[in-house]
């Protein structure tokens, strides 16, 4: 590494050994990724305000600017900012902000461009905690007004990042979008009061290593090495819609045993106020997944899981939790995953409250040939994939656009999501007869366990607030795209990470 690219402890003691001979400390702090004469600029401000340069960089994974970026990794990004004799010393930053840097060297400016002078466009927020770290350490923070380039632009329109259709999309989009437009959206979404409806799934991933096959039998073997459990289900849904919305409740079933209650509890976040029916004779729903540790492919699973509908008596609990909750929510989320948690009498009580509800009902390997739409007629909103949109109307060869339309008019649906994997996801409106296609962004996939619950989350909150339509798709494609990273839901939705996306991607 070369001389001028310092760790932490390098740093602060070329910073102590500069103080000492009264030397004023300058920070600057960003990606860096795509140098403009933008960036020079702001550079010769910062050294005219003092003696030693310091510029600390984003490292790759905390730049959330969506995918493909940055352009160019941090070790490059460094090695070529460390040609700038303007620059002192730079410092390659793990952390998300630079609030560590600050707390590090005490500069006594810190240099942020003009994108933030109007302190409230920042999406994040994080000039704010920025701005007290430096006056906490009696520094300043200066805004500068150098010639302004966006290095997102310049990349966006010079760098092949995305596929025409996502171009495309992107053009349409930015129609609708500005950094002002987004924050009243967020707000608006603060303010509403959400309830989720559905099984509560513990996904336990098992990362096993493969011995061969067994000696006497024709079976493979596996030895067993780490397992993680991670919160799925309506749960998982509860907790992203939670990052956005402050006031959100919970209706939910685990197991007689109350078996994993105390992690579920754990795992939710604070501002979800939640109901657990305990089924009777009902475990909590376990759904183990079977991984080979070294190319992490799934092998096989194991479920553990009752599938018979609710007793009398516990569907009247039910039924009664969701009518004191439901009249008070102003969005409502359902995820019928068909475990026999919701009849056709909770159903029906649900659908009453038609113009606020969003359904995902799942077809998957436990309730195939069982599990339909049958008891969701007469709905406002669904999403679901085009495997179930097939299995629902038996038709494995017309065109998704013909199947919507059936599907549409059979269960009289006002508005109708299916999203499709790599192609991304069809929108259509009953009232208006029209498609709108937003293009997938996950370019590579972890795991799709997850997905569809961070997209129901993040699309149903912007759809409920009136949102544009473009900005709505693509907040939720950029969930999905954001969940399709990580195993399960072991990470919930970022709302800065996903606001960045957004903000990045338009510019």
């Amino acid at each position: 590494m070369l001389s001028n690219i310092l760790n932490a402890n390098e740093l602060k003691k070329k910073i102590i050994l500069n103080k000492k001979k009264k030397k004023k400390i300058v920070l600057c702090h960003g990606v860096f990724d795509l140098i403009h004469i933008g960036h020079l600029k702001h550079f010769e401000k910062a050294k005219e305000l003092g003696d030693i340069l310091v510029v600390s960089i984003t490292s790759d994974e905390n730049v959330k600017k969506g995918p493909g970026k940055p352009i160019f990794n941090h070790k490059l990004r460094a090695e070529y900012l460390s040609s700038f004799k303007l620059i002192d010393y730079i410092y390659i930053n793990y952390e998300e902000t630079s609030i560590n840097v600050i707390n590090l060297i005490k500069p006594n400016f810190y240099l942020k461009g003009q994108d933030y002078k109007l302190k409230k466009n920042d999406v994040t927020k994080n000039i704010y905690l920025e701005e007290n770290a430096v006056k906490k350490h009696k520094g300043k923070i200066v805004f500068t007004d150098e010639i302004h380039f966006s290095s997102s632009r310049l990349i966006n329109d010079n760098y092949k990042l995305f596929s025409k259709d996502q171009s495309n999309y992107f053009k349409i989009a930015k129609k609708y979008f500005n950094a002002k437009n987004l924050q009243n959206i967020l707000k608006k979404i603060e303010k509403i009061k959400v309830l989720v409806i559905g099984e509560t799934i513990i996904d336990q991933y098992n990362f096993c290593e493969a011995l061969g096959k067994s000696g006497k039998d024709p079976f493979l073997t596996f030895q067993p090495k780490t397992s993680q459990d991670y919160l799925g289900g309506a749960a998982s849904i509860a907790n992203n819609v939670s990052v956005f919305s402050k006031k959100v409740e919970l209706i939910s079933m685990i197991g007689h045993k109350k078996e994993y209650l105390k992690f579920i509890k754990k795992k939710l976040n604070k501002n979800i106020n939640s109901f657990f029916l305990n089924k009777k004779n009902s475990p909590t729903i376990l759904k183990k997944r079977f991984l080979d540790l070294i190319n992490q492919n799934k092998v096989f699973g194991l479920y553990s899981l009752n599938q018979s509908m609710l007793t009398k008596s516990d569907e009247l609990k039910l039924n009664k939790e969701i009518k004191n909750k439901i009249m008070k929510a102003d969005l409502v989320i359902v995820s019928d995953y068909g475990h026999g948690f919701i009849s056709n009498s909770t159903a029906n009580l649900i659908k009453k409250y038609n113009k606020k509800l969003f359904l995902n009902t799942q077809i998957n390997s436990a309730n195939i040939g069982y599990h339909g739409l049958n008891k969701y007629k007469k709905i406002n909103f669904l999403i679901i994939n085009e495997t179930e949109l097939r299995h629902e109307l038996r038709n494995k060869h017309d065109t998704v656009e013909n199947l919507t339309k059936k599907l549409t008019k059979n269960f009289k649906i006002n508005h109708l999501i299916i999203t499709r994997g790599k192609k991304g996801l069809l929108y259509y409106h009953t009232k208006d007869r029209k498609f709108n296609y937003c293009p997938s962004f996950s370019n590579s996939v972890k795991d799709k366990v997850g997905t569809g619950d961070s997209m129901l989350a993040a699309m149903s909150l912007f759809f409920s607030v009136n949102a544009p339509l473009y900005l709505s798709l693509l907040f939720g494609s950029a969930a999905a795209y954001s969940s399709i990273q990580s195993y399960a839901n072991s990470e919930i939705l970022d709302k800065n990470k996903l606001t960045k996306f957004l903000e990045y991607s338009l510019k």
